[in-house]
């Protein structure tokens, strides 16, 4: 054999000893076929399914896809900033049931509320400066503009909200993600009550608070779970806005925190390029730990603290939300991700 042959040999045994390593390492499960493989760790690995949400963009075209939320019907209404349709509403199944709205050009932030018997969504957009109260149906109840009642907002345009949350008692929070990094609070008839958080590094302020969720985890004590984005942080405050924990992350630019039971799922967006494929999902315990990365490398911690995981560069592209489902299913839209239609993630 020659000297040639031997090397390709050599380097192709090693490539293939590289890939299955590296393979194990992302938790990449199927190497069959890559149109669905398995992805994540533990308990919580899925399939992969990228043709699920996949639409004739004649009829329902999608430009960025921001976020999804499940019904009590169990249909997922997601965002998306494409003129035509601002609103998608699916079945499980993929199918589109409904498609809705012209209003909201940054369509972005998206909370389900139920009150009595009927549901209402809380629609952020940081391009129109406002965020909407709507039906399902998209009729808008009331709206929440440039807060006036904080000095720090001289301009409407500064102004960029992205994440809403609701308390018990009906109390909105607004989070400025994309403006001042302040928190909003207001009553249920739309009444100022307070401000907390801003732009900085201190305990209680943040660094795009880009995301916001009610955490009733325990029903005695509900708390705020708001992102600091560029800060790699979950940082967890009382409905008075009272600083409580820093949950670090790093390595992980986090969109908002959406709570299933007992654990925390959110999207990891990206971390090195923003331009390539990139970003996971990560599955976080009732102890704050990360326990699967779908889309990326094992979770892997170093006296108590996250290394910053590595990602299999091809599962996501900028997954910018996540939706469970009573099942445990996955479903996640993608920002600045070239049109493509929200992935649903099977759990096995």
């Amino acid at each position: 054999m020659s000297s040639r042959r031997k090397f390709l040999k050599k380097t192709t045994l090693a490539s293939g000893i590289a890939i299955t390593a590296s393979s194990s390492a992302f938790g990449i499960l199927s190497c069959k076929s890559e149109e669905n493989p398995t992805v994540g760790h533990g308990d919580f690995k899925y399939k992969v399914d990228k043709n699920w949400g996949v639409q004739d963009p004649n009829n329902f075209p999608v430009e960025d896809c921001h976020e999804m939320v499940l019904d009590k019907n169990q249909r997922l209404i997601m965002t998306t900033t494409h003129p035509k349709n601002n609103i998608l509403i699916y079945d499980r199944s993929g199918k589109i049931l409904d498609a809705w709205g012209t209003t909201f050009p940054g369509a972005h932030g998206l909370t389900l509320v139920e009150e009595g018997n009927e549901e209402f969504l809380f629609i952020t957009d940081p391009n129109s400066h406002k965020v909407c109260k709507t039906t399902l149906k998209g009729e808008i109840l009331m709206t929440f503009e440039t807060p006036r009642e904080v000095a720090a907002y001289e301009k409407t345009n500064q102004f960029k909200p992205t994440e809403t949350a609701v308390a018990p008692n009906g109390d909105v929070y607004i989070a400025d993600g994309y403006g001042k990094d302040f928190i909003m609070q207001y009553d249920a008839k739309g009444n100022f009550i307070r401000h907390f958080g801003g732009h900085g590094t201190g305990v209680d302020q943040f660094d795009c608070c880009h995301g916001v969720t009610l955490d009733n985890r325990d029903p005695n004590n509900p708390t705020l779970l708001i992102t600091s984005r560029s800060a790699n942080e979950f940082k967890r405050f009382t409905l008075s806005g009272e600083h409580i924990e820093t949950i670090a992350l790093p390595g992980c630019y986090i969109c908002r925190p959406v709570i299933k039971g007992d654990l925390i799922y959110f999207a990891v967006i990206v971390t090195k390029d923003w331009k390539t494929y990139d970003g996971m999902i990560a599955v976080l315990d009732k102890d704050n730990k990360v326990i699967s990365l779908p889309g990326g490398s094992a979770p892997t911690y170093n006296d108590g603290v996250l290394i910053a995981p590595e990602y299999d560069q091809k599962t996501f592209y900028n997954p910018h939300d996540v939706c469970v489902d009573n099942d445990g299913n996955l479903y996640v839209p993608q920002w600045n991700s070239d049109k493509t239609y929200p992935i649903k993630l099977h759990r096995v």
